[in-house]
């Protein structure tokens, strides 16, 4: 007679086969492709990171220096891409013109090369350079000198680009420095930052031009040694005003610092930080515009 419970027998208690589990390459590789896209949209019209590689902008950057730069501020154009993957060309969306005293990432005319320079004279300006002073629309620009300035001189700041012994300093503190002399540069809209113009050379006299409308002129804050829109394209430098769609966005600010010594052990990594760089605004300080003759 049956209670109408089942038998133990009556239920098999089978384990689940196993199934060998396929990787799906191709949604794998879909997904790292969409990132990198992601990413390179960001770089390319947001901000993207950048390196000081040389000392053509002391004493306001330094080699070591990482940056923010942002991508948006001119609109944006073929040098706005990310590893220059745009082919080159006139074309310009939103666009914008940059400010006297903003520091720039120009392309170079013939190279895929960044450089960073900051502005000096604007579309239809005319500019000329005599002894080391910029003369802008017939006005030379105020030049005021400043304290000497400390600099690090460590494996990234080696003030190699000076004179090998007059510009080696001990600080307060007992740190070797480079002590640098430094001039207060301040342009029509009131933007003022310091330069480096320590010594004579063939870059302080440059004849008038008129910048192109579509163009802007550019230098490197460390006067003497900066291949900049002075300087001819066999030289290195830019060979003039740089076209607007050259412009490949504007410097922001410090992220971190780093003195040359960084290697593969991980406490480098922090010791190896520079302090006091962190957060520092790239952009120009402001004042009230001035008509006092320059010095």
């Amino acid at each position: 007679m049956s209670t109408g419970t089942p038998a133990v027998n009556d239920i098999t208690d089978k384990e689940p086969e196993k199934t060998d589990e396929k990787i799906d390459w191709i949604a794998e590789i879909r997904g790292l492709a969409v990132m990198l896209l992601a990413v390179l949209a960001f770089h390319s019209f947001v901000a993207k990171p950048f390196y000081i590689p040389s000392e053509s902008m002391m004493p306001n950057l330094l080699i070591g220096d990482r940056l923010v730069v942002s991508k948006y501020p001119y609109g944006w154009n073929w040098s706005s891409i990310s590893f220059h993957l745009a082919p080159r060309g006139s074309w310009r969306l939103w666009p914008a013109t940059p400010e006297y005293g903003d520091i720039v990432i120009p392309v170079h005319p013939t190279r895929d090369e960044d450089y960073i320079k900051r502005v000096v004279a604007l579309p239809g300006d005319r500019i000329a350079v005599s002894n080391g002073q910029i003369i802008l629309n017939g006005t030379p620009i105020p030049q005021k000198v400043e304290p000497a300035l400390d600099l690090p001189l460590d494996g990234n700041s080696t003030c190699d680009g000076f004179l090998p012994d007059e510009f080696r300093a001990t600080d307060k503190d007992g740190h070797r420095v480079c002590r640098v002399p430094v001039l207060r540069e301040t342009m029509p809209n009131g933007a003022t930052y310091l330069i480096i113009d320590h010594e004579p050379q063939g870059l302080d006299d440059f004849p008038e031009i008129t910048v192109p409308d579509d163009a802007v002129f550019v230098m490197g804050d460390n006067r003497d040694h900066s291949a900049d829109s002075r300087a001819e394209i066999a030289a290195k430098g830019l060979g003039g005003p740089v076209p607007l769609v050259n412009i490949g966005g504007r410097a922001e600010f410090i992220t971190f610092s780093l003195d040359g010594t960084t290697s593969l052990n991980p406490v480098s990594w922090f010791t190896s930080l520079r302090g006091g760089r962190a957060g520092s605004t790239l952009r120009p300080a402001l004042v009230e515009r001035s008509t006092s003759p320059a010095n």
